[in-house]
């Protein structure tokens, strides 16, 4: 068994066997896949709440969604299951207060897919996980990969808020500069360059941002056809090829391959095709699961050039230790940080790759 594993029961489990109702805090597509796992589990739902500024009367899955004040008044005690992802400091302060009050659960359920981590997968993977853990490159990265796997697990925050830190403390490991030519791949509206190009000094020397989500390029496109300097906007997605795939539109920061084949064709890209030889030093990668690919599709760029990189590792159950594993394999030389940063669930849970005296 993997040493680092703490947690002795499955957050399903501990919703099987409790006694108290169980209570749903939020709503929307994460609430739906906790529902349908409960399902599977037989465990009732009992009734759903929101924040009091999001309840106008209103019913979600067949539920009228009440306030915790409602709730409150039904039930002496209750088990609150928080359905919902948030990264805002109240929001965080508000959960960490209702689990001083109340048994508190956040299940994990991937953003893309419907299987969960339980035992029987830890076994499955267990050396691909514990590989995994052997390449971090120091004991923070350690600790953070302890704490989302037992999280996952579990569906306990603590061990997550424990280990959470700033991007600030992030950006050390990568150290963005004005020399730097940076690929943004998932480049939204163009927050990222906007951090990138703070954190480097005000410019960066060249800058390529990759957003296959019509309605998002636009808005990046006004913001970067105000820069100065080299830069270029392509209106593709990524993947391990140059090829064409249906893509489901959200118009938001999740837009992504479509899973069910409905959507409209949108024209993909590999990274070595996008870099066409030349080297990027800084590649950032949020692209909605297809982070895999995306690596695959660079790596020329990975072992030639060792660009420092910024990878995503939670949108899929295994991306937290087989992105690590492909990372490695791809350039044995990289030093692979992983760093956890205010979300609840656990994402916005990341990679840094450097290979120190690359350019």
């Amino acid at each position: 068994m993997l040493s680092f594993m703490t947690e002795t029961q499955t957050v399903w489990e501990r919703l099987v066997n409790t006694e108290k109702p169980v209570v749903l805090y939020g709503m929307g597509l994460g609430a739906e896949k906790i529902m349908r796992v409960l399902d599977r589990y037989g465990v009732k739902v009992a009734d759903i709440f929101a924040s009091d500024e999001f309840v106008r009367g209103h019913s979600f899955c067949g539920y009228r969604v009440m306030k915790l004040s409602e709730v409150q008044q039904k039930y002496d005690d209750f088990i609150i299951v928080v359905a919902f992802a948030f990264w805002q400091d109240d929001l965080i302060e508000r959960v960490c207060a209702l689990s001083l009050q109340y048994e508190l659960v956040a299940p994990h359920v991937p953003v893309i897919g419907e299987g969960i981590v339980d035992f029987t997968y830890l076994s499955e993977h267990e050396k691909e996980i514990a590989d995994a853990y052997s390449r971090l490159a120091d004991e923070q990265s350690r600790r953070v990969f302890s704490a989302v796997m037992n999280y996952k697990i579990s569906g306990k925050i603590d061990g997550i808020l424990a280990v959470t830190t700033p991007k600030q403390e992030a950006y050390g490991l990568i150290r963005p500069t004005r020399g730097d030519a940076y690929l943004d791949l998932g480049a939204y509206d163009g927050d990222t360059i906007r951090e990138m190009m703070e954190k480097a000094g005000g410019e960066l020397r060249r800058v390529v941002a990759v957003e296959p989500d019509p309605k998002n390029y636009r808005k990046l496109t006004t913001f970067t056809e105000n820069l100065a300097g080299d830069v270029t906007t392509l209106n593709v997605g990524i993947y391990d090829r140059d090829t064409t795939l249906v893509f489901a539109n959200k118009a938001g920061r999740h837009s992504a391959v479509s899973r069910d084949g409905k959507g409209v064709e949108i024209p993909m890209r590999s990274i070595d095709s996008i870099a066409d030889g030349q080297p990027f030093t800084l590649i950032k990668m949020d692209v909605e699961g297809e982070e895999k690919q995306a690596l695959e599709g660079g790596r020329e760029q990975l072992a030639r050039f060792a660009p420092r990189l910024i990878v995503s590792a939670y949108h899929r159950n295994e991306d937290t230790f087989a992105l690590v594993n492909q990372i490695h394999a791809l350039n044995p030389d990289y030093q692979i940080y992983l760093r956890q940063h205010p979300y609840i669930p656990a994402w916005d849970n990341n990679i840094y790759a450097i290979r120190e005296g690359a350019q």
